[in-house]
Parts: structure tokens; C-alpha cells; sequence
């Protein structure tokens, strides 16, 4: 499916939608430049699961955990990983386990350590307008974009 977005809320508002339709246990892989908005769209996602708190870029942290939700949302940068080993190293298989949701930016960086992800491509096209494409082959929340 493919979005066209035309400012950070729109953006937002479409990870809130999706958000409000994912299942316990869903990965996403985003894929997108420096400044491509996937922090804004885990923003709107983490409304669409129920939370109010701030939601940041875990650059620095890794990963991000955020509870009391609808269900858990673990957001994770992986733009300082090399390979999927060094994620498996920081304990992926526990974040998997505890059925939430994993939203994970440059997931190039660990594509072999996701199993069938829905995958997020954000490509800037200006200042303010975003080409969004979210795919999953197996996943019907999508229908409900």
C-alpha cells in the first residue's frame, strides 16, 4: 500500500492508523533516510496503541520501551548495529517473547534476525511530503489502512 503524506502530523496520523490495527507479536521494519520522518510515524503508532507519553529516537539507547498501552512497544535503532548477531546480543528473542509491538529503524542493518516483518519505507520527497509504502505479505491488519 502506498501514502503520500504532506507534513509531520499527516505522517504521524497514518502510524496512528496503523497502530490502532496491529496484533501482539508484529514487527516492523522501517526503511528510510536520516530525516525521513520514522520517528514521527512511530509517534502516531505509539497514539494508535494508546500512549500519551513522548516518544523519541532510541539513537543513543538502542531501543525504546514503552508500556502501558494496548500492548507493549519496543522501538528500536539499529543505525550503530553492524549485523543481526549484535541484536541478538541485546536480547531480541526476550523483546519477541513478551508479545508486543518491535518498530525497528535501519532494519537493513539486521534484515536476517526479522521474520516476516511488515516493512515501512519512508522516502522523503521534500521538506514536508513523504512517500510511505507499508507492505506484509501475511499480515491483514493492513487491510484496515
Amino acid at each position: 500500500m502506498e501514502f503520500i503524506t504532506r507534513s509531520p502530523e499527516e505522517t504521524e496520523a497514518l502510524g496512528e492508523k496503523l497502530g490502532k490495527l496491529l496484533t501482539a507479536g508484529t514487527v516492523l521494519a522501517y526503511r528510510g533516510d536520516l530525516g525521513a520522518g520514522k520517528t514521527a510515524f512511530t509517534r502516531g503508532l505509539a497514539r494508535g496503541l494508546g500512549y500519551t507519553q513522548q516518544v523519541t529516537s532510541p539513537t543513543y539507547t538502542i531501543v525504546n520501551e514503552y508500556l502501558g498501552g494496548r500492548l507493549p512497544l519496543f522501538h528500536f535503532d539499529m543505525y550503530r548495529l553492524r549485523c543481526a548477531e549484535e541484536l541478538f546480543d541485546i536480547g531480541w528473542d526476550d523483546y519477541l517473547d513478551r508479545n508486543g509491538i518491535c518498530a525497528v529503524e535501519w532494519s537493513e542493518n539486521v534484515t536476517n534476525a526479522l521474520e516476516n516483518p511488515i516493512t515501512v519505507t519512508i522516502a522523503k520527497l521534500d521538506e514536508n511530503t513523504r512517500h510511505i509504502t507499508v507492505e506484509g505479505s501475511e499480515n491483514h491488519a493492513l487491510a484496515g489502512l
